[in-house]
Order: C-alpha cells, then sequence, then structure tokens
C-alpha cells in the first residue's frame, strides 16, 4: 500500500524542536508585532515580516540561494552582487554538488557539504533561513539538503527577495570582499575534498539522513513495488513528453507511475505558499485526475 502523503511529510521531520528565535505575527497595520513564542523546527517556511523583526539575531544567517534555467538568462551571483538582503551570504547551487558525476546538482558527500558550510561560516547552533530571487524555487533544494545533513534549524523565506522587496524592506547594493571571499571559498572547500584533501577548522558537522533520499536503485523497486507516490514537479507538457527538456540529450516523459504536480500550483500570485488546506487540497486533486 501507498504511504498517504501526511505520514510522507512527517517522516521528513524528526521529533518537534523550538528555537529561541521570536514568530512574528502580521498586525493589522503596516507594521508586524513580535511574539517571542519559540518557532518549531516543523515549520519549514518564515515570513518576510519575521526574518525583518529577528535580521539582527547573531545566530541566524542568511543565505541567497538563486539558482536559475539557462533559458531564463540571468546570473544569480551578478543579481546577488546587485541586490540582496542584508547579511546574506550566497550559497552556489552549482559549487556545492558533487564533484564526482556530470549530472547537475547532485548531492555533495557528507564531508564535502560540512567543508562548504565552515567555509560560509555557518555553525551548527546557527538559525538558517534561506531565499532565492524567484519567490520560492531554488531555495527549497537547499532547505533540504541541510536536512538530509542532520540540520533542523533551517527554513525557506516565504515569497522570497521579491516578498522581501514589495514589503518594503531594505536591500543591499554593495558587497564586502568578506562575503565574496567566503562564497569563493565554499566552492573551493568542495573542489579540495573530491580532490582527497583535508580541510579545516570544520564548524558545521553532518549527520546524514537516508530516509531522505532515495537513490536511484531504490526508485526503480519502487516502481515495482509501489511503497511510495512518485510526484513530478515540472510543467504538464514536460511530464507528457510533449515540451523538449531544458538540457540536450534527456528524453522527454516521466517516471512510470508518477503524477504531476507542478510546483507554481503551490503558491499565490506573490509566490507565497499556499496554505496548508489548500496545498492538501491540491495534492489530493492532482492525484485523482492524473
Amino acid at each position: 500500500m501507498k504511504r498517504a502523503f501526511s505520514s510522507q511529510l512527517r517522516s521528513a521531520y524528526p521529533a518537534s524542536k523550538s528555537t529561541h528565535f521570536g514568530r512574528v505575527m502580521a498586525s493589522s497595520g503596516s507594521e508586524a508585532k513580535a511574539n517571542y513564542a519559540p518557532i518549531s523546527t516543523n515549520e519549514p517556511v518564515v515570513s518576510v515580516d519575521w526574518l525583518h523583526s529577528n535580521l539582527g539575531d547573531a545566530d541566524i544567517k542568511v543565505l541567497d540561494a538563486s539558482w536559475y534555467m539557462a533559458h531564463e538568462q540571468r546570473n544569480p551571483i551578478q543579481e546577488y552582487q546587485v541586490a540582496h538582503i542584508p547579511g546574506a551570504l550566497f550559497f552556489d547551487l552549482n559549487g556545492i554538488a558533487d564533484r564526482k558525476t556530470n549530472l547537475r546538482h547532485m548531492l555533495p558527500s557528507e564531508e564535502a557539504f560540512a567543508a562548504g558550510c565552515s567555509a560560509l561560516g555557518i555553525e551548527n547552533n546557527d538559525g538558517v533561513v534561506v531565499y532565492d530571487g524567484m519567490g520560492l524555487f531554488s531555495a527549497a533544494r537547499v532547505w533540504w539538503m541541510f536536512r538530509v545533513f542532520g540540520h533542523d534549524k533551517v527554513w525557506v523565506l516565504d515569497g522570497g527577495l521579491p516578498k522581501w522587496r514589495a514589503s518594503g524592506y531594505d536591500v543591499e547594493s554593495s558587497v564586502s570582499n568578506d562575503a565574496i571571499l567566503k562564497a569563493s571559498a565554499a566552492t573551493e572547500a568542495i573542489e579540495k575534498i573530491y580532490q582527497g584533501q583535508t580541510i579545516s577548522p570544520i564548524t558545521f558537522q553532518t549527520k546524514f539522513r537516508p530516509h531522505l533520499v532515495l537513490a536511484l536503485d531504490q526508485v526503480k523497486e519502487n516502481i515495482e513495488d509501489k511503497t511510495y507516490q512518485h510526484i513530478d514537479a515540472r510543467s504538464k507538457a514536460r511530464f507528457d513528453g510533449i515540451a523538449p527538456e531544458p538540457w540536450k540529450g534527456l528524453p522527454s516523459g516521466h517516471i512510470p507511475g508518477s503524477k504531476c504536480v507542478p510546483f507554481p500550483l503551490m503558491f499565490d500570485s506573490s509566490q507565497t505558499l499556499l496554505p496548508a488546506e489548500e496545498l492538501k487540497k491540491q495534492f489530493e486533486q492532482e492525484g485523482k485526475t492524473k
């Protein structure tokens, strides 16, 4: 029997934890009121109001994890240099990846991820808030990477940089040498790990959670035994094989037995996540009709 969506989702989270960071609830006016009740690590997103209120906390690291498809012709590091949330560091998805394959953005090893995060100055006691320039796109990938490697205090900024700017919050248009050096150092640290070199100091310790990843052989087995429901988040046209893949040499179509739930259906017009009940209905509807 296939596992229900809700049970699969719960398995992605360990026992609920809380941090000391305050929760921010939007008021009826234009400002936000701070409520210092703990924020749970079971909440995958935080609002721009929350981040704005907590931006000065020394234990919060903000990461710009922007990445774009080639046809969009956007350069994430250049855009970061032009405008980013104050104090944010750049997390390079192309750089913090497995070097032993020619496939894009494959999960790096534990050692490599630890080295990359350490080079960025991230420590295990830090809360990490990840955002991107699309609203909510590549940031979710980085959130998952931290979860895979045992870090629970990580959240995605709901609505990303567009929501931040639309809310009237400031951005930085200049980049310190320190920020640029850290971004370069993270990529260099990954390279050195895959070359067999030792990196120190390591300030970020990892603990791999295998239940959050399926290897190719496991995916193939699941096609037969149907323990899990595969979800394809690409467009319906790509899922159906009537639109070409953006990368040369990749066949069109989808994994047998998978269902199509295009990721844009998860957001409202401001690229903010829909309420949980609406998301549930979306999955239920797509599961029945596709």
